[in-house]
């Protein structure tokens, strides 16, 4: 399908949307009318868009005919205001093609990250904690807020496990690239022989559920189990049972917060957490017959698949998804992320725009 035909389509579905709205008994249908008219507004820009790309068309088609007049100068006039309208037309059709790319909801919710060690012991501990330096790093450059949920430490540092929160302005619509498998490969300091070790840490990225999303959980199905919580490090040991565990019977989902004073505190955002981990469980269908339909290599949902190497010997940054390598390891680790999760972004939008072409 070519541009003119998906804007003739755009075009066709506002001129339902404004039938539909201009009904009055749509108005004792608030629900179905609020849906209208956020579809409404959503496609307004495209038409205005569309109305402008074709009255660029008609005015250079009426300038290609004054070029075969015999007045040179009115000749040499039209080619001049045919170079800017084209150029104008060229610009117009590239903002087009990208408004068309279809929005992710989720893009503009707060997420959960979870960090956990994979393969490589110790070490693979150790790298988790350097992802989630990375990420808090990260977060700080975008001025999101971080908050830890929980914590499993790792007896030779690092983190088994680590679960947290970033709240702040499109933090999945930036974060969720970040989903999959990582690798590492350096020497450890335990190394005597100097010899490479391969690691790994799992990373899953989940926007965070807001009021808006119909997740019912009947407390009834819910198993809530209290525990002694210690903070970072093993230190500041709380001597009461205020950490949480919510077992989620039917689905076996299991999840846990510690990091809160109070035991209500930790409830409520062990709640969110579970919500959280449903929903996903509820889009990861979705996520999943899209991937096989769209063959993403950008993939979001597949959080098995080895996305990145951080090759310390060599300084190397590897994402296996893009063909991308860069040679600042370092300046990465410190949470300069950005031009990275930007090529991510630019990919997926690319093969997006490409689905609805074809």
């Amino acid at each position: 399908m070519n541009l003119e035909d998906k804007l003739r389509q755009v075009k066709e579905r506002y001129d339902e949307l404004n039938q539909a709205m201009s009904d009055p008994a749509i108005f004792d249908r608030p629900k179905e009318y609020a849906e209208l008219t956020i579809e409404h507004t959503q496609l307004k820009e495209l038409v205005d868009d569309y109305n402008e790309w074709s009255s660029l068309e008609h005015q250079i088609s009426g300038n290609e005919e004054l070029i075969e007049e015999d007045d040179a100068e009115i000749r040499e006039m039209a080619r001049e205001e045919n170079r800017s309208l084209k150029e104008r037309l060229k610009e117009l059709e590239e903002e087009i093609k990208f408004k068309l790319i279809p929005k992710d909801p989720d893009d503009s919710k707060n997420s959960i990250i979870e960090i956990r060690a994979g393969t490589g012991g110790d070490e693979a501990a150790i790298f988790a904690g350097d992802l989630f330096e990375m990420y808090r790093k990260y977060a700080d450059n975008q001025k999101w807020s971080l908050s830890i949920l929980s914590i499993a430490d790792s007896e030779k540092g690092g983190y088994k496990e680590i679960v947290f929160e970033l709240s702040g302005r499109e933090v999945y619509g930036k974060m969720k690239y970040e989903s999959g498998v990582h690798r590492v490969q350096r020497v450890p300091e335990t190394e005597s022989q100097g010899r490479v070790h391969t690691s790994a840490a799992t990373v899953a990225v989940l926007p965070e559920v807001t009021d808006d999303v119909d997740i019912q959980i009947d407390m009834k199905d819910v198993r809530v189990d209290t525990f002694r919580s210690s903070g970072a490090g093993g230190q500041h040991v709380n001597k009461t049972d205020s950490a949480i565990r919510l077992t989620h019977e039917p689905s076996g989902v299991v999840v846990e917060c510690q990091q809160e004073r109070s035991q209500h505190q930790n409830k409520e955002k062990a709640l969110v957490m579970l919500k959280t981990r449903l929903y996903d469980a509820e889009t990861e269908k979705i996520r999943s017959e899209r991937a096989a339909d769209r063959k993403s290599q950008v993939s979001t949902g597949d959080r098995s698949a080895k996305i990145r190497t951080y090759n310390f010997p060599q300084g190397r940054f590897t994402d296996h998804r893009i063909n991308l390598t860069l040679y600042n390891l370092d300046d990465i680790l410190k949470g300069n992320l950005g031009d990275v999760i930007k090529s991510l972004r630019v990919e997926d939008n690319l093969e997006k725009l490409n689905a609805i072409m074809n």
